[in-house]
């Protein structure tokens, strides 16, 4: 495909070309670690929306993991810029993974000289129906649960088959999103998003990775990057904000309900299984944010 552009480990190739090794520990055992972003070429050079937030994200989880404490962000960086430059699509989706590449985890700490695979791919924006924002999207609670005591299970690693498995259930039910709930029945999140309640002026979202009380259980909950800019336009706009264990219950009956990720920006929930949202239809902070997200990715402000 001409409007796809793939950078593998420091070199562009036709994606025909684009392999890694079978011997690579992406393949042998599912390690690596993962960022999506939206690549903008609208005039003026190539953007990424929230780059820096992305790529501080994944060298925190590299180091966390021991998967690599060598990333060059600055590298990463540019090499992102120019994959979307390559590309030439006004809007992409752009997919930066790195996996273990020859690594023997029983022989290293993951301290070492080591250096992972490196691949960034940017690909044609996954194209939302309008009537998803327009009229929200009906979401179901999933089965499997969000553990706080894996503590791969609050990064953005390569284990996404049951998150895969969990998005086909709900879609066999209609739903655009399945909503992850932890062993304590406490609110997770999204299969692939963060999760945003609205409880009139107050905006509740799960505690995650980083932001758990002195002493308390680790959040097994990614800290969102689309989530961080929404909570700071809540804020903006006179919402209290408050990070906090959710029950379904506080999903249930909220005015408002929002799934965030760095692909469809800002979703809008007004049915979760057979319950009606606040008034059934996108609300205001929806449409705000909305219109927030949009003005970010066409001039990052």
């Amino acid at each position: 495909m001409a409007d796809t552009a793939v950078f593998l480990d420091g070199t562009f190739v036709p994606r025909a070309e684009a392999r890694i090794s079978a011997f690579d520990a992406g393949v042998q055992h599912g390690v690596g670690l993962f960022e999506t972003m939206t690549g903008v070429n609208l005039g003026g050079g190539p953007r990424v929306v929230g780059l820096r937030e992305h790529l501080d994200r994944l060298a925190e989880s590299a180091r966390e993991l021991r998967l690599s404490e060598r990333l060059e962000i600055q590298a990463l960086g540019d090499a992102c810029l120019a994959t979307v430059e390559r590309s030439g699509l006004e809007r992409c989706r752009l997919r930066l993974t790195l996996t273990g590449g020859d690594l023997n985890l029983l022989e290293t700490s993951g301290r070492s000289q080591h250096r992972p695979t490196i691949s960034i791919v940017a690909q044609p924006a996954t194209a939302y129906p309008a009537e998803m924002f327009e009229r929200g999207v009906l979401a179901s609670f999933a089965d499997a649960r969000a553990n706080p005591l894996n503590r791969f299970e609050s990064h953005k690693t390569l284990n996404y088959w049951w998150r895969l498995r969990e998005l086909q259930d709900a879609a066999a039910k209609g739903a655009g999103e399945a909503i992850v709930l932890q062993v304590s029945n406490h609110v997770a999140g999204g299969c692939v998003s963060s999760v945003i309640a609205i409880h009139g002026d107050r905006a509740m979202t799960p505690i995650v990775r980083g932001e758990e009380p002195t002493g308390g259980v680790p959040s097994p909950v990614l800290p969102g990057v689309t989530r961080a800019f929404c909570l700071g336009w809540l804020e903006e706009m006179g919402l209290e904000v408050s990070r906090q264990m959710l029950t379904a219950g506080d999903l249930l009956d909220a005015d408002e309900v929002l799934l965030t990720n760095s692909s469809w920006g800002v979703l809008p929930v007004t049915r979760i299984e057979s319950r009606t949202i606040g008034g059934g239809e996108p609300g205001e902070a929806a449409r705000a944010l909305r219109e927030r997200w949009d003005r970010l990715v066409v001039a990052d402000d």
